[in-house]
């Protein structure tokens, strides 16, 4: 598949959701790709991507994006505090904050510069063990601390269950969003970003579908 494909059925399943052409953003999946295929697709014009981790987007986007401005790129896997800073200055949004302390580490961070990334809250809607994000029972208090140390909490972002129907947990997270006012929905990838977008998703990640198969 290309990122021409993939982008043309996310203008479909947008039109089958009765939702405007370009309400989705496309977030091209970049982590543990070869330097020349994300190359390719930003001479295609691409300039939305994702990384997992920060080492990784650390060494592979100032350049990037010293020669192609305007490029945006997201941190969608999870955050270690000690790697905050570098995170803050790295990305334009992170799409990952799960726990008290990162959020205040941030909150500093942005009182520090007087600007901050966007932000999202990740939510463990499947409320598995080995997965990060916040519990559902515990994020409208989250949101409030959040809000209370004045950063700009976007949205919230999730990831279901592998091998589970991922609608329940994206009309979840949908329901989670409207009652804290909040806007964003970072849901839905690859095989389940047509779901996401009937549901309100407003960011999907697709990778291998747009790059290849990761090394």
């Amino acid at each position: 598949m290309s990122l021409a494909e993939i982008t043309a059925r996310l203008r479909k399943a947008e039109q089958a959701a009765s939702r405007p052409a370009g309400s989705v953003q496309l977030i091209a999946v970049s982590k543990f790709q070869p330097d020349e295929r994300v190359e390719a697709v930003l001479q295609e014009g691409y300039r939305l991507f994702g990384e997992n981790r920060v080492q990784e987007a650390a060494g592979k986007w100032p350049a990037f994006r010293e020669r192609f401005p305007g490029t945006e790129v997201h941190l969608i896997g999870p955050l270690q505090t000690n790697k905050a800073r570098q995170a803050f200055d790295l990305f334009d949004a992170i799409h990952s904050i799960d726990r008290p302390r990162l959020a205040q580490t941030l909150a500093r961070l942005a009182q520090e510069s007087g600007r901050c990334p966007a932000l999202f809250i990740q939510v463990n809607t499947g409320e598995e063990p080995q997965k990060a994000g916040v519990l559902p029972g515990d994020l409208d208090a989250f949101v409030a601390d959040c809000r209370a140390l004045d950063l700009p909490v976007q949205g919230l972002m999730c990831i279901p269950p592998v091998d589970a129907d991922p609608a329940p947990h994206f009309a979840m997270l949908a329901e989670m969003a409207g009652r804290n006012g909040l806007s964003g929905l970072s849901m839905g990838m690859s095989d389940d970003f047509e779901t996401a977008v009937a549901h309100g998703a407003t960011h999907v990640r697709v990778g291998s579908a747009i790059f290849g198969a990761r090394n």
